[in-house]
């Protein structure tokens, strides 16, 4: 192996001799490279100090300086006799879990440094919690949640504020950038090298923990399990030499140059296109043209902090650029922010080669449905955005808090999120219980009636929704921009041409979401946002009317107050999303690390109920997300309206047969309505009231209806 010596100069006739950088793990021999880290951050505290004034700020970034916060801390202590700088230290990198971070001589040293900062800061929730337990294991301090879904840890009787947050890129420099000649000529040579093969793209750091390595094992079983592919894909791989890590980097370099060449020799050169380049990072224009140029960005490190690569793809890929793919490693911090990306374990080889097959035959819309749920983010978050929401938690550490509010608070919030889940526990058992649906009774019966009503859910319902993976990640959030199968529509399609049909889709979803998957079925009703506004066309009608309810509240208004407290919790949480309708307000936390979501959401619903206890709002709180909605808005609203208009015009004939479908307790509403209405209603001898609740199976893939 390479050795080098280093010595580092801290100013005339003071030299810190750090010795040969080889090692293997024996941290006796280590001294030298303790010493000059030291060194290291006490040049750094000796300039700050002759910079810093009274009450000053300083951003600390990353693990070159974890010793910074308490240098400066002790520096101006001795000056002045007491701490006024404010201070925040971020790090960018991951953060071991306290077993392995024990095993360092010198963690207590790093730890008590990073906790002299106000504010730490991290870009995924599982690097926190290794910090905290780290700090509950080693120092022996404790945590707590605090108001606003913040966590303070008790350090020297001080908080310190523990926050993640994340950057995007900057969007005007990329934008200025695919204007550039040299973007446009790239793309052009690189689709014509690889002309007729769709293009996979990979730009990685040649060390171990980058996966480069585990990538090409997955790209080579794909050739080998799909041959189709060998004619028809190719793998830009692009391999970084910082020279930073000499002997990784040659191990490396070693391992990928073998795969590299027995890929080629089974199949083909032209299956392959790999280069190693002597810097950290590529020029933006290469990187544009290879990101314009590919249909899929394969990421897939074994370990890793904030990569904005992938941010920067997807970014390049905006309308009216065709869509790309991001495929992600489950171990790297992008893995909770991009919720289009497909995850994978980069060991899992198989699972890989699955991920890399639909990644290239994914359809254009399943694309574009995976783009828009992370552009809005990767367009909207810059540097800039990023400083003011770190800012903000750095006012929150040092404005201090009600000990006693803080309490009551955390108390009220955990019981409503415990409610909420006994509620769910207890619809789940019960729905276990109702009787299967009889369907040879509801043929007789639908036969037999002269006056039908057909109310039935669109999410969960018409279209399934996909299984939570990991962190309840789903590989479409919800049903949002899906539409029924052909079998579906073509069934709906049927039922509204009988006359004696009254057909109503009843969503959560927008009107636009709802129109672009069952607009064009003729004489269909739909009901968007809840039962907010509906539309049932009439006999012969081609436009439709939308009609909706007065609810007695000012929306404008609950979304002018309650934004600025969801975006605030937005920023704090990677994953999650802010989805408005026309008369509700929803934040979503489906693709969340699971704790620190529940954390967030249970500081938030009581928040919103303080600011919102002027306005006649309810607060609806499931798994994976909060909605604030009219107190008096239901599903069940629209169906009592409904079944009244159709009893109240077909001439006399009351309604004999009713056919209620949903999935989930937000459909409980239109069971209670249809019960209410032929409980006031002068209902026939001969009715016929089908409630059917469908549950998905645990183990396979489909749906057992069950009724009442």
């Amino acid at each position: 192996r390479e050795s080098m010596e280093v010595v580092i100069s801290k100013g005339a006739g003071d030299e810190v001799n750090v010795g040969n950088t080889d090692s293997d793990w024996d941290q006796s021999k280590l001294d030298g490279w303790w010493s000059a880290y030291r060194a290291i951050n006490s040049i750094f505290a000796d300039i700050m100090s002759m910079m810093l004034r009274p009450n000053d700020m300083i951003w600390i970034h990353d693990y070159h300086l974890t010793l910074l916060p308490k240098m400066i801390h002790d520096a101006e202590i001795e000056e002045t006799g007491k701490r006024t700088v404010e201070m925040i230290y971020f790090l960018h990198i991951p953060f071991p879990t306290s077993q392995v971070f024990r095993e360092l001589e010198h963690g207590e040293a790093i730890l008590e440094g990073m906790l002299h900062a106000d504010v730490v800061g991290f870009h995924a929730f599982d690097h926190a919690r290794h910090f905290l337990n780290a700090s509950k294991r080693i120092l022996g301090l404790t945590y707590e949640s605090l108001v606003g879904g913040l966590i303070g840890v008790r350090y020297r009787r001080k908080k310190v504020l523990v926050t993640v947050s994340n950057v995007s890129i900057e969007p005007d420099i990329i934008d200025a950038a695919l204007e550039l000649p040299s973007v446009t000529e790239g793309t052009k040579a690189l689709k014509a090298k690889h002309a007729g093969r769709q293009i996979i793209t990979g730009v990685d750091i040649a060390q171990r923990l980058s996966g480069v390595f585990l990538k090409l094992l997955g790209y080579e079983r794909l050739l080998h399990d799909y041959p189709v592919w060998q004619t028809k894909v190719v793998m830009i791989q692009r391999c970084l030499v910082p020279g930073t890590r000499h002997a990784d980097e040659a191990d490396t370099l070693k391992e990928v140059r073998a795969l590299v060449n027995r890929i080629k020799t089974k199949f083909g050169a032209d299956v392959i296109d790999y280069e190693e380049v002597i810097c950290s990072a590529l020029p933006i224009d290469q990187r544009l043209s290879l990101w314009s140029a590919s249909d899929v960005l394969s990421v897939t490190p074994v370990r890793e902090g904030f990569n904005t690569v992938p941010l920067e793809y997807v970014y390049s890929r905006k309308e009216p650029a065709v869509p790309g793919v991001v495929l992600t490693s489950e171990f790297s911090a992008i893995n909770s922010i991009l919720n289009g990306a497909l995850r994978i374990n980069p060991y899992d080889i198989q699972m890989a080669v699955t991920f890399m097959d639909k990644a290239l035959t994914m359809s254009i819309e399943e694309k574009e449905a995976r783009r828009s749920r992370d552009i809005e983010f990767v367009s909207s978050c810059p540097s800039g955005m990023w400083t003011r929401n770190v800012l903000r938690d750095l006012r929150d550490a040092t404005s201090g808090t009600n000990a006693d509010g803080t309490k009551n608070v955390c108390e009220e919030a955990a019981a409503r999120m415990e409610s909420v889940d006994e509620a769910a526990a207890i619809l789940s058992m019960n729905s276990l219980e109702f009787p299967p649906l009889n369907i040879d009774a509801v043929t007789r019966a639908y036969k037999s009636a002269s006056q039908r009503v057909l109310v039935i859910d669109f999410n969960g319902t018409l279209v399934m929704k996909e299984p939570p993976g990991k962190y309840l990640k789903r590989e479409m959030l919800g049903t949002t921009g899906n539409k029924p199968p052909e079998i579906v529509l073509k069934a709906l399609a049927d039922l509204c041409q009988d006359p004696k049909n009254t057909v109503l889709v009843v969503s959560g979803d927008t009107q636009k979401n709802l129109e672009d998957a069952l607009g064009n079925v003729p004489g269909l009703g739909l009901a968007h946002s809840n039962g907010a506004c509906y539309s049932v066309p009439l006999p012969g009608e081609t436009q439709r009317e939308w009609l909706s309810y007065d609810l007695g509240v000012d929306w404008e208004a609950v979304k002018k107050t309650a934004l600025p407290i969801l975006s605030k919790y937005t920023a704090r949480t990677n994953g999650s999303f802010v989805k408005l309708t026309h008369s509700s307000i929803g934040w979503t936390y489906y693709s969340c690390d699971p704790e620190w979501g529940a954390l967030q959401a249970s500081y938030l619903v009581p928040e919103l109920e303080r600011e919102l206890s002027a306005f006649d709002v309810r607060f609806v709180t499931l798994k994976g997300v909060v909605e604030v909605v009219p107190r008096k808005l239901n599903k069940g609203l629209v169906v009592k309206k409904i079944l009244e208009e159709v009893a109240g015009t077909t001439g006399g004939k009351p309604v004999d047969f009713i056919l209620c479908m949903g999935d989930d307790v937000s459909d409980e509403k239109m069971f209670t309505s249809v019960f209410s209405f032929i409980a006031e209603s002068n209902a026939p001898l001969q009715m016929y009231p089908f409630l059917c609740w469908l549950r998905q199976r645990l183990h396979r893939r489909e749906r057992q209806p069950s009724a009442t």
